[in-house]
């Protein structure tokens, strides 16, 4: 019998539904990675999903209601291997099993999501499953990929073999969605404990028991079988550790102890585990599934012979990145310039000519910090969302566990894996939608190493700042000459990221090598529906999550660099205007017409526009943000900078490319981006104002070099950070990413300075 000849098992025999009463039951979905879960969950859920986090760790909690069985919410929890949790991040499905999350119920039922075509891999996490002694339904999923390779699944032999109820489905092509659905609804109503799958020798058993005994003594609780099981298998696992902090050294020393006498007669807990479980999953494939003599080549087999090559999967790869680069900047440009240029730059012109709110302080906050703010968080969400549609395109079609496979290979040594390449790739555009990018890295440690690198390559945020210091100090170069100079600030940032990577991975992300273990699903085409959805998920967070945090620190920067905002200066520039406007007047009572009229307008258009200028430099250099430039003065002076560029350096935390428009605003400039002439112009000539340096240049090309390397190194992006807690559930890791990429960009542009 073939794995779709049935529908249902045979075995162990179901009593009737009864009449469904009004509590609300929840289904938790599990399954090892690549297995469809996810589809399976949008199938069950319509897609209605709705996304927070699990307290206290950086794992998403993903929950919606069946959509054909009212009063039924189920949970999609983190895809896994195994139940062997080593860290907070990794015991949350275990807590979601045993009802030890207080936010979560605990699940009334399982929907284990098993692979068809790696039927006996699979199994080995069903086994732990099973000890829960939650109801469990087993949705045999790719089973059309099973039939290619040529496996024969008898569905009821292996439904009677497990002791549960076992539901052939192909998820991608929503086959077996409704028989998955009327074994959910039984399983819920009339529930059965799924019988044992592996069988423990009776020492370890008797042992786990006598641990029961130890952690009720020592005021830890009673503590279901399976989490003892947990704490003598798993050698300095998070359960250990846990009962280890809630029973004192007493516990602690019983684990030991209880594994030593195993050791002693012959059962050491290394190796235990695995020998007990894929021995019993192996009886259960012997069972249920017939495979043929020789493997069956399939058209996924016959392409990754190429695109997991040595070398022709490295070229494949090289090709397919820099699609995925050069679209979220090529693709993502004329967007995010429509909204900038064409959505929020005139509303906000609109805004401030219209009158409404009568100039002062009130416009100035919906103008500049309301308007500018949202702007500024918005004008990021093309690349986001190219990004995550191509991400979304990439990993449903199959590449991107080919893609981490091919890069573990590059990135181990230096304490990454394969699965930090396209987040730090993504980051060059920008590093928000990289950092979010790092939600595909199961390891927390490596997902939180790459968190922290991810800001020092170089985005496009840097760009204008490169552009401005190579016109105005290196004008005599060539363009090939120009783009050397670029490649070498994206270079600075490449060598330093895999150095910090290096060093945190042997510091405070210091633990044990974890295997690169992943699954290579079959090629498979993307469903539309899937991919856009998941995209509108990403966007929609970023928006509602981010950018509330993002737009609140905008306004505190805005304040900043708006008070004390001293009336004289309003004064001088509205005498400045009314003299303007009067000269106009008066040539126009002479008489004046024709090309002398047209002169006397421009020249007063100007002369406003000066004015302008001069009042809002002078608000800059007099703001909290200004004198707090004078402040720190001291701190950048070793460096080759004055106050002025102290403060362009601050008021650009809430974008790197704010630096430009600062400059221009300190120096009295029009400086809409980095091609003003006119800037560049005054940064040459720009002199110390006072101290022992009076009179000097305050640019030559060791301090525009160390102005370069030092915003390649620096954290100067409020939005990165905020996105940075968002991603870790804390503020200290962002805290650290500023202080440690602070430090390194200020050592930088010293050395810089120093050289040059």
């Amino acid at each position: 019998m073939t794995s779709g000849a049935s529908t249902g098992p045979t075995a162990p025999p179901r009593p009737p539904a009864p009449k469904d009463d009004a509590r609300t039951r929840w289904v938790a979905l599990l399954g090892n990675p690549n297995t469809g879960k996810t589809t399976v969950f949008n199938a069950l859920t319509g897609h209605r999903a709705k996304v927070a986090n699990y307290p206290g760790v950086t794992v998403d909690r993903r929950e919606g209601p069946l959509r054909a069985l009212p009063g039924v919410h189920a949970l999609d929890l983190p895809g896994t291997y195994s139940l062997a949790a080593r860290s907070p991040d990794e015991m949350v499905a275990v807590d979601v099993l045993l009802g030890r999350r207080p936010e979560t119920p605990r699940p009334d039922a399982v929907v284990l999501v098993v692979d068809a075509s790696n039927l006996e891999r699979n199994l080995y996490l069903a086994s732990q499953v099973f000890e829960t002694g939650l109801p469990v339904v087993v949705a045999l999923n790719m089973t059309d990929i099973a039939r290619a390779r040529g496996h024969e699944i008898d569905v009821p032999a292996l439904s009677a073999a497990l002791g549960v109820p076992v539901v052939p489905m192909a998820a991608h092509r929503g086959q077996g969605i409704a028989e998955l659905v009327a074994e959910v609804r039984r399983a819920l109503f009339a529930p059965v404990a799924p019988p044992p799958l592996a069988t423990f020798p009776a020492a370890f058993e008797r042992e786990a028991e006598a641990l029961g005994s130890v952690l009720s003594a020592s005021g830890a609780g009673t503590t279901p079988l399976v989490e003892r099981r947990r704490m003598l298998l798993d050698v300095a696992g998070h359960a250990e550790h846990r009962a280890a902090e809630r029973g004192g050294p007493a516990v602690a020393s019983a684990v030991r102890a209880a594994r030593e006498r195993l050791r002693a007669v012959g059962l050491p807990v290394a190796g235990l585990e695995a020998g007990v479980r894929y021995g019993a999953a192996g009886a259960v494939v012997a069972r249920a599934v017939r495979r043929p003599a020789e493997p069956v080549a399939t058209f996924s087999d016959r392409l990754d012979a190429v695109l997991t090559h040595r070398l022709l999967g490295a070229v494949a790869f090289a090709a397919t990145m820099t699609f995925v680069f050069l679209a979220i900047f090529a693709w993502a440009a004329p967007l995010m310039d429509f909204l900038d240029q064409g959505i929020f730059g005139p509303l906000a012109e609109a805004v401030a000519s219209s009158g409404w709110l009568g100039g002062g302080a009130l416009e100035s906050l919906v103008v500049d910090g309301v308007i500018g703010g949202v702007g500024g968080v918005l004008v990021f969400l093309p690349q986001i969302a190219i990004l995550f549609l191509l991400l979304a395109i990439l990993e449903d079609v199959g590449y991107l566990a080919r893609a981490a496979f091919l890069m573990d290979r590059l990135l181990r040594w230096c304490g990454l894996s394969g699965r930090s390449f396209v987040p730090m790739l993504s980051s060059f555009a920008c590093a928000i939608p990289g950092i979010m990018a790092t939600r595909t890295i199961e390891n927390r440690r490596d997902r939180l190493a790459t968190i922290l690198v991810a800001p020092l390559m170089s985005c496009s945020a840097r760009i204008p700042v490169y552009a401005l210091m190579i016109a105005a100090f290196l004008p005599g170069l060539s363009p090939l000459e120009s783009a050397l100079v670029f490649a070498a600030m994206y270079f600075v940032g490449i060598v330093v990221a895999v150095l910090v990577a290096w060093a945190l991975r042997r510091t405070i992300l210091k633990g044990a090598a974890q295997p690169f273990v992943i699954e290579l699903p079959p090629y498979r085409l993307p469903l539309p529906g899937s991919v856009l959805r998941r995209v509108w998920e990403a966007v929609r967070e970023f928006i509602v999550r981010a950018g509330t945090l993002i737009l609140a620190a905008s306004l505190v920067i805005w304040a900043l660099m708006y008070f004390p905002h001293d009336p004289s200066i309003g004064e001088r520039r509205d005498a400045a205007v009314a003299a303007a406007d009067a000269s106009v007047e008066v040539a126009r009572a002479e008489g004046v017409k024709g090309p002398a009229l047209d002169g006397v307008l421009a020249s007063a258009e100007q002369a406003k526009a000066v004015a302008e200028r001069e009042a809002q430099g002078a608000w800059s250099r007099g703001s909290w943000l200004g004198q707090a430039g004078h402040v720190i003065e001291p701190v950048f002076e070793p460096i080759g900078w004055d106050w002025k560029v102290s403060v362009a350096v601050l008021a650009s935390f809430p974008a790197r490319e704010v630096v430009v428009s600062t400059l221009g605003v300190i120096y009295d400039v029009e400086a809409e981006d980095e091609s003003s002439e006119a800037l560049r112009d005054q940064l040459r000539h720009a002199t110390w104002e006072s101290g022992p340096r009076a009179g000097e240049p305050v640019f030559d090309l060791g301090s525009a070099l160390a102005l370069m390397v030092f915003f390649a190194l620096c954290c100067q992006c409020v939005s990165t950070l905020v996105v940075m807690r968002r991603e870790t559930g804390s503020w200290g890791w962002p805290v650290l990413a500023f202080t440690y990429m602070t430090v390194l960009a200020w050592v930088g542009a010293f050395l810089t300075s120093a050289i040059f």
